[in-house]
């Protein structure tokens, strides 16, 4: 298995951050870019970097020093619309860790490399002091994606099993402190 260097992304990490995570919305979501959804992947900088609450991590190929994965964490609860009343009501801002954009190449993929950095991510929010919870959501067509989460977190609402089937995403909380 090849050592991965994960870090806080630096300035010189965003372009290749913002290459992962584009990849990834247009070849596994295929929604491509959608501003409203994914207006943190073109300013990394205001999202993640500008707040001590807030950050971005990367996952860096030792050999050639490409960024082959992301994942962040901010102090963003679920908004209402568009998720849930009772999931944006259980996961207040200021108060939850939301974790977003853990993304890994595919040829990277299947190394735990996702794991580690959802490890770090927890003990950031744990080190943080102020998260009483951490949520994410999932997209179940992602391939892993679905089962990767359960492994890791409790589920929360499956929107397949509302009426018209909600947007179809899967939410969950990853437990604190384990």
């Amino acid at each position: 298995m090849r050592d991965y260097c994960i870090r806080t992304a630096t300035p010189e990490d965003l372009d290749g951050a913002r290459a992962v995570m584009l990849d990834t919305v247009y070849r596994d979501f295929g929604t491509g870019y959608v501003p409203r959804w994914h207006g943190d992947i073109i300013d990394p900088v205001a999202a993640y970097l500008g707040s001590a609450r807030h950050t971005l991590l990367v996952a860096v190929e030792p050999v050639e020093g490409d960024v082959v994965a992301t994942a962040a964490l901010d102090s963003r609860g679920p908004a209402y619309p568009p998720n849930p009343r009772h999931v944006a009501e259980r996961f207040p801002s200021g108060r939850t860790a939301q974790l977003r954009r853990v993304y890994v190449r595919p040829e990277h993929r299947r190394r735990g490399l996702a794991r580690r950095l959802v490890e770090e991510l927890m003990a950031f929010a744990e080190a943080d002091g102020g998260y009483r919870s951490v949520y994410l959501h999932t997209d179940p067509s992602v391939p892993g994606a679905e089962g990767f989460w359960r492994s890791l977190g409790k589920l929360v609402h499956d929107e397949r099993e509302d009426a018209g089937g909600g947007q179809g995403i899967v939410h969950f909380e990853i437990p604190m402190g384990k």
